[in-house]
């Protein structure tokens, strides 16, 4: 039997986390014959410092509740749970409603099929905004960008995984919402096997904990988190480009207008020397990074 351990950060979500653990548990109890071989071990509930019964409700679901006694956010109560679960295979989750159970057999077959990684990837009615909408298929498009792979769903936290191959990351992930950015663009860089499944996520239960101007500058922030977990290189290189030829264009222009160079062409080409240098400097440190020990 290969043992399934579904992991659920939860904070202040008592209106949905005990309906959501019933029906993992009986997703799994209808579960088709060719999944047959894998049993659910245990449904870990890190109830991430609460204020609410979300403890309560998780418990008497059935699940097993692990409390953060503060809130240390979602990434640390990923973290958390990959260290206690004790499956083969992880599920991670959301807990206020938008995962559907029912998906998890799908991520699972994917798993079963080879691949190292699944992710649902929402559909477009599934987002909550236009605004996150947008920023969404920015990272997807840019994230192509750097791994050179289709990137469907950049930031989905409800994915299935090999539980070896994502303990090899645990010291990589931020305890932030951005550990399924961060996830995702390791899995890309070691080379293991990323897939995705189209869900449909409904709406939330409960209010977000998303904060539009906080979080808004953290996203953006993960656009250079992308880059940099990746191929620094490869964003450091085409800034480093951008600025040399502005600086030769305007050292095309002084020559011709005033027959000579300029200290401002002089300083175009320093910075992009110490921008591709930092890139390459940059490159060889996430290679060693991403090094496996023996």
């Amino acid at each position: 039997m290969i043992k399934v351990s579904v992991v659920i950060p939860a904070k202040n979500e008592e209106l949905s986390i005990g309906n959501v653990v019933s029906d993992i548990f009986s997703t799994f109890s209808n579960k088709p014959k060719s999944l047959q071989n894998y049993h659910l071990s245990e449904v870990l509930v890190i109830n991430d410092g609460s204020s609410d019964g979300t403890e309560i409700k998780a418990s008497e679901a059935g699940a097993t509740v692990v409390t953060h006694h503060y809130s240390k956010g979602n990434g640390a109560a990923v973290k958390t749970g990959a260290r206690k679960a004790v499956g083969d295979i992880f599920v991670f989750m959301d807990a206020d409603g938008q995962h559907q159970p029912k998906d998890i057999l799908h991520l699972i077959q994917k798993i079963d099929d080879g691949y190292d990684l699944a992710i649902g990837s929402r559909s477009k009615e599934s987002q909550a905004s236009i605004g996150r909408s947008w920023a969404n298929k920015f990272y997807n498009k840019f994230a192509s960008y750097m791994t050179g792979h289709k990137v469907e769903d950049l930031t989905s936290g409800f994915r299935a995984v090999r539980a070896d191959r994502f303990k090899e990351f645990i010291y990589l992930l931020p305890n932030g919402f951005s550990y399924p950015t961060t996830s995702t663009m390791a899995f890309f860089r070691a080379g293991y096997s990323v897939t995705y499944v189209p869900i449909h996520a409904p709406k939330r239960s409960g209010k977000s904990h998303i904060n539009p101007l906080k979080d808004g500058i953290r996203f953006l922030l993960i656009i250079f988190k992308v880059g940099t977990l990746y191929s620094p290189l490869k964003l450091f290189l085409p800034i480093s480009l951008v600025v040399f030829i502005t600086g030769l264009a305007y050292y095309g222009y002084t020559f011709i207008t005033m027959t000579r160079f300029t200290n401002m062409s002089a300083l175009m080409f320093t910075t992009s020397l110490i921008i591709f240098m930092v890139g390459l400097v940059s490159e060889q440190i996430t290679a060693l990074m991403y090094k496996q020990e023996n």
